[in-house]
């Protein structure tokens, strides 16, 4: 793994720089300026001429068109798979609402899943659909000195062998984070996936820890549908998302938010036809915040298309073993996963146990570092530079 040199970096690029040191972006991530001046010329447009502005973006360049374009070419799918969403959970909700469960049917996630796709399916429960939650167990790492155990306090990772053991006749969706938020365990989709199309389970993935940073294919791996928000790896504005679904998986899902946008009689709005479309407009059910669509499809566009994301990837990996070699372990202890379960958070344990504390402590010196029940999360990203990561572990290793 190497740093990749043909990264614009600039501070022009990314204002933030002149303010803080960022490592933190598994959380609210700055926007860059090239998507900020996108999103604040829509805004401008809307100033200027009011409804005008949405006829502005015709065909080709119409907000709604090159933001599944974009989509489609970072996830290596087509358009019409692709659906503009506000967040994560609205994606989820949208899908697990409209899954045709009936009573006794199972969903299989992991205990120490992020709300957002937690509550959705525990809300099934409900209509009598029983979610099974897979322990929490301690990840094998990278044979390292350092390399320790995990305490078992902490959120850690789950075991492909015990949700092998979960599987019944009734098991309908695995629904499962591509990347855990605190621990930084990344599963292994395209093993998963396999698994599920031999099964005839359908997988839904919470993207939103690895979007923008780990390669992330749904269509090649078998996955029936994934979600994100835009504003974590993707520096997208706050209030952004994408969701991904297969043609197959969209029309089993039954629609449980509506509205005139996702009908295909458009703006004859007293045609009360029900016709919603059967592509990922299925799901875009009303007015959307096109400025902040439109700024994260430009970020897209511009940060991330013009390179792959295993070069990505492994710029970021680069980041973190620079990190880990300027790191005291006398005070800190990495997680550092087995390669193919390896993310862009990079876990520190505290081994004094005051993850919160330090990151106060570092923000109070413009240096962002976050923290997530018990660890700090270290979290560089393709703008970040070399410099920039030693001066924030050497910030981190001077909080006392």
């Amino acid at each position: 793994m190497s740093l990749a040199t043909d990264f614009n970096k600039s501070a022009e690029r990314f204002p933030f720089k002149a303010n803080v040191n960022f490592m933190a972006f598994c959380s609210v991530s700055p926007l860059s300026r090239p998507a900020a001046d996108r999103a604040m010329k829509c805004l401008e447009r809307q100033v200027q001429v009011g409804r005008g502005m949405i006829f502005e973006y015709a065909g080709e360049e119409h907000i709604a068109s090159r933001f599944h374009r974009n989509f489609a070419a970072l996830l290596q799918t087509s358009a019409e798979n692709i659906s503009m969403t506000t967040n994560t959970s609205e994606a989820i909700s949208m899908i697990a609402n409209g899954y045709p469960f009936e009573a006794g049917d199972q969903v299989i996630s992991y205990v120490n899943e992020y709300p957002a796709n937690h509550y959705p399916w525990r809300l099934q429960e409900r209509r009598g659909v029983e979610l099974i939650e897979l322990s929490d167990v301690d990840p094998l790492q990278e044979k390292r000195d350092y390399t320790r155990p995990i305490p078992a306090e902490f959120a850690r990772s789950w075991s492909f062998e015990e949700l092998e053991s979960k599987i019944t006749p009734r098991t309908r969706v695995i629904a499962i984070s591509h990347v855990q938020f605190t621990s930084g365990f990344t599963a292994d989709l395209e093993r998963l996936g396999s698994f599920c199309r031999e099964k005839g389970i359908d997988l839904v993935v919470d993207a939103a820890q690895s979007l923008g940073c780990l390669p992330v294919h749904p269509e090649k791996w078998g996955v029936s549908a994934l979600a994100s928000a835009g504003w974590k790896w993707l520096m997208g504005p706050v209030g952004t998302g994408v969701m991904y679904s297969s043609p197959a998986f969209r029309e089993k899902i039954q629609v449980t938010m509506s509205g005139a946008d996702q009908m295909v009689q458009d703006t004859q709005y007293l045609d009360h036809t029900w016709n919603p479309h059967s592509d990922g407009r299925k799901f875009e059910y009303s007015t959307v915040t096109y400025s902040a669509l439109d700024g994260i499809s430009t970020g897209v566009e511009e940060l991330f298309l013009p390179h792959s994301m295993e070069a990505i990837r492994d710029h970021n990996f680069a980041l973190q073993e620079i990190a880990i070699e300027a790191l005291d372990l006398g005070k800190f202890q990495p997680v550092v996963h087995l390669p193919e379960h390896r993310s862009g958070i990079l876990s520190l344990i505290p081994l004094a146990g005051n993850a919160k504390q330090i990151s106060t402590a570092l923000e109070a010196q413009g240096v962002i570092i976050t923290p997530r029940d018990g660890y700090l999360r270290f979290a560089p990203h393709l703008c970040s530079t070399q410099e920039e990561v030693i001066a924030a572990i050497e910030a981190l290793n001077a909080v006392t």
